[in-house]
């Protein structure tokens, strides 16, 4: 099986190692992983902001950047579902403006074969134990994105239970946003703050030694407040741990 890589721009930039670990875990599932050049950010950003000719561009390139792939794999819940559902709400109101049909079949197009990693491991390759090794005490966020765009229910909570020496503790109000929300955080910066300060202390509290989520966007905002309040968790995507090994951990 091929697919492509939608690494998206805040793990390109801040988090590479998260990229690799989803090829190194896919190549070791037998999927051949290609990554388009083409591909840049996805628009959510500007989406979010309330610039949507501005996204427009992104959206026609990012259907080009990935035409032709059966699936399209990405470590980030957010990204996913600004590509399935704000790239076809972006095409669908650019016809209603007249402005022709072009952007609404591109998306409609890269939007059904767009997933987020778990998802793709779980939904398309039907697996929920990869061969990982992870011999650390893990509590896991439920991102807003994967939580209630997605759905991604249990597929990641699954496919954690199934890594070797991992013990995954319960994190009270784990349904609760950890307060970041993209340009949100940069606009209500204090409520944003007291949010993630809420969540830190959950997280705290139990005593695991890492925090997992499908977001490093979201991992960023609480690994800042984490290291603020002193605490010793730190945080870990989930492509870390799924792509880790008993060799990786010697």
């Amino acid at each position: 099986m091929r697919v492509a890589l939608f690494v998206t721009c805040v793990n390109d930039t801040l988090f590479p190692r998260t990229g690799r670990a989803v090829v190194r875990l896919l190549e070791r599932l037998g999927v051949e992983v290609d990554f388009p050049p083409g591909q840049t950010c996805c628009g959510q950003p500007q989406y979010n902001s309330g610039y949507r000719h501005q996204a427009e561009p992104l959206v026609r390139r990012h259907a080009a950047a990935f035409d032709g792939y059966d699936h399209v794999v990405t470590p980030s819940a957010s990204c996913a579902a600004m590509v399935r559902d704000g790239h076809p709400r972006i095409g669908a109101r650019a016809a209603a403006e007249g402005r022709g049909r072009e952007l609404a079949e591109a998306a409609a197009a890269s939007a059904p074969r767009t997933y987020e990693l778990t998802e793709f491991l779980v939904d398309v390759l039907g697996v929920t134990d990869v061969g990982a090794y992870y011999p650390y005490t893990v509590t896991y966020h439920p991102t807003c994105h994967g939580l209630r765009m997605l759905g991604l229910g249990d597929r990641p909570r699954r496919l954690l239970e199934h890594v070797a020496g991992l013990e995954l503790r319960e994190l009270e109000g784990a349904e609760e946003c950890c307060g970041f929300g993209g340009t949100f955080a940069l606009k209500n910066a204090a409520v944003s703050a007291a949010m993630g300060a809420d969540k830190a202390r959950h997280i705290s509290a139990t005593g695991a030694r890492a925090v997992c989520a499908v977001d490093n966007s979201c991992l960023m905002h609480l690994g800042g407040v984490l290291a603020r309040l002193d605490s010793p968790v730190r945080p870990v995507h989930i492509a870390e741990i799924l792509a880790s090994t008993e060799e990786d951990v010697r």
